[in-house]
């Protein structure tokens, strides 16, 4: 079994005075696409940018490749190997969408580069005749696509997709799910916070459900989908 690389281990954190993760815990594989599901308000997005650096815990600890990574500003974070892609995109518009890759390019933490701009249009053809478009100009469907492709331009050893599917037509949230099974037969390690249970059972290999901050259910994919329980009670399924 692969090691673990990204540990998240009884994280509280608080919005001012309202607390919104409650001893969560996680943990990553090495190579592995990890769900974190959950209905809308659950505590997935949060969970997301804590690990990236953007909310710091109030207590817990976070640990990648065994260092503790919790009071870590997000650019060293990102630095070190973890790679956010959020929910709202967040792209220039202002920007061609090769400036918005070029402008990502970083080595690995091990300084080595093996994603490249032809790697990157090579895994997302889509967006190879758009190159020198504005990213502004760009349909929700291809701008989810180019954050995922400026991610790779920084060579991550985890990537943190925080709902990749939400909003988007389905012949794009198709094309997403393929992406994400491509980056797998690569070994890219993958957190996919999602909603959408039927999205992510044949992309992820583990599942964490999370409710009101809590970690309520951790398991295969397939367990999770065996247990009605969860899935009716947490998931709306």
């Amino acid at each position: 079994m692969s090691h673990s690389v990204l540990q998240v281990d009884k994280v509280n954190v608080f919005y001012g005075s309202s607390q919104v993760l409650f001893n969560m815990s996680l943990d990553v594989r090495q190579g592995e696409t990890l769900a974190l599901l959950g209905r809308n308000g659950a505590g997935k997005s949060t969970t997301m940018k804590t690990i990236a650096g953007v909310l710091t815990p109030k207590s817990g600890d976070i640990r990648f490749k065994n260092a503790s990574i919790a009071a870590r500003a997000p650019h060293l974070i990102s630095r070190a190997g973890i790679s956010f892609v959020p929910e709202d995109r967040q792209i220039f518009p202002d920007l061609t969408v090769e400036d918005n890759l070029t402008i990502a390019i970083k080595n690995s933490a091990d300084g080595k580069k093996p994603w490249n701009l032809e790697r990157v249009y090579d895994m997302l053809p889509l967006l190879s005749p758009l190159k020198n478009r504005l990213g502004g100009q760009l349909s929700g469907g291809e701008q989810q696509m180019l954050t995922v492709g400026r991610a790779l331009m920084g060579n991550p050893d985890v990537i943190l997709l925080d709902e990749p599917s939400e909003g988007l037509a389905p012949i794009m949230v198709q094309k997403i799910g393929d992406l994400i099974n491509a980056l797998r037969k690569v070994g890219t390690t993958i957190v996919l916070a999602e909603q959408n249970l039927h999205f992510c059972l044949g992309l992820a290999d583990r599942a964490v459900v999370i409710d009101k901050g809590v970690d309520v259910f951790c398991g295969t994919i397939s367990e999770l989908n065996a247990n009605d329980e969860i899935k009716q009670r947490y998931l709306s399924v």
